[in-house]
């Protein structure tokens, strides 16, 4: 990961935000969150602890699974011509964000999980995720054909995979800190946190996109 003076500020923005969660979220470290009971349904609308993971592991996935059914909301039915279409020179298909949305975990999954430095990835990865991780002319040229269908099951087989693995998960280690990462010094709950805002940001992209089909 290189650092962008460009975008130091929003980066840190979003790691004090990360940091500082104990004070801003509902369920904070300040409190003793074992004495609040998880949520045992499937409740989308309930941002908190949630059976099975420990508490702030928890409240990550539920803001994970709030944002993911946000996504998939506007692309629902959508034809291969919709997830192909490209407004002008410089945007990217709806497809291909969404392969790219699943691509950005995938990378976080082989870097928080796995502790494999960023960009060094096997060439099984690369092949698999690097294209549509990039976008661009590349992307624009080869990301295109493809069924919705196609999209949903690589977004939800990496979001399954990453639910196993946070199960498996506790918060310190979701709080443990990474001193060399691209941004600065940042923790695990940063790094998913950047997972969720960054399929906030494609979600725009795409309501905007959708708009404009003829």
């Amino acid at each position: 990961m290189k650092n962008n003076n460009n975008s130091i500020d929003r980066r840190k923005f979003i790691t004090k935000a990360s940091l500082g969660a104990g004070t801003l979220m509902a369920f904070p470290l300040a409190v003793n969150a074992n004495t609040i009971s998880p949520m045992t349904e499937d409740n989308l609308n309930f941002i908190g602890p949630k059976e099975g993971f420990t508490p702030q592991v928890g409240t990550l996935v539920s803001m994970m699974n709030w944002m993911r059914n946000t996504i998939l909301y506007p692309v629902k039915g959508m034809s291969i011509k919709d997830l192909d279409y490209i407004h002008d020179d410089n945007s990217n298909s709806i497809g291909a964000m969404l392969w790219h949305l699943a691509s950005t975990e995938r990378f976080y999954q082989l870097n928080t999980f796995e502790g494999i430095s960023w960009g060094k990835w096997s060439s099984e990865e690369n092949n698999e995720w690097s294209t549509a991780m990039g976008l661009g002319d590349k992307g624009r040229k080869e990301i295109k054909g493809h069924d919705l269908d196609f999209y949903l099951e690589k977004l939800e087989s990496v979001r399954a995979y990453s639910l196993k693995e946070l199960a498996k998960r506790d918060d310190k280690w979701l709080l443990a800190e990474d001193k060399d990462w691209g941004w600065g010094p940042t923790n695990n709950y940063c790094k998913w946190f950047h997972v969720v805002e960054h399929e906030s940001n494609h979600n725009g992209q795409i309501k905007y996109l959708k708009s404009r089909i003829k």
